[in-house]
């Protein structure tokens, strides 16, 4: 049996968080796990290895971008794709995280199946 793809979310919304794991384990096969903190992710994601990383931009303490690039600074890490999926609709913010190497940039709220979609398009080809 194969193991279920891991899906690292990290947002300080706890409703979201739940929502989001909800709504992805009803239409997919991913394990969702989250964190509520930049830290705690940051932590997370280096003991758990997800397969990808949802990261909220704006949260208190270690923002978004604050751990996308520690995460890209990490051997451990380095290599976990990142879907940034943040409230923040702004050109600054897409392009400051595409210097710090995500994935892609999805504004909340966002569609299951889209994100469904995408996260399976990037597993994809990082499986090849």
């Amino acid at each position: 049996m194969d193991k279920k793809p891991t899906v690292l979310l990290i947002d300080d919304e706890r409703d979201y968080c739940d929502l989001i794991e909800m709504h992805l384990s009803s239409i997919s096969d991913f394990e969702v796990i989250c964190a509520g903190t930049g830290k705690g992710g940051l932590k997370l994601a280096k003991r758990i290895n997800p397969d990808i990383i949802l990261l909220d931009i704006m949260m208190p303490g270690l923002d978004g971008f604050a751990v996308l690039e520690a995460l890209k600074k990490d051997d451990k890490t380095v290599a976990i794709p990142v879907i940034m999926l943040s409230g923040l609709d702004d050109d600054q913010a897409r392009i400051k995280a595409s210097q710090l190497y995500d994935e892609t940039y999805i504004t909340k709220p966002v569609d299951a199946h889209q994100l469904k979609a995408k996260i399976e398009e990037i597993l994809k080809i990082r499986n090849r």
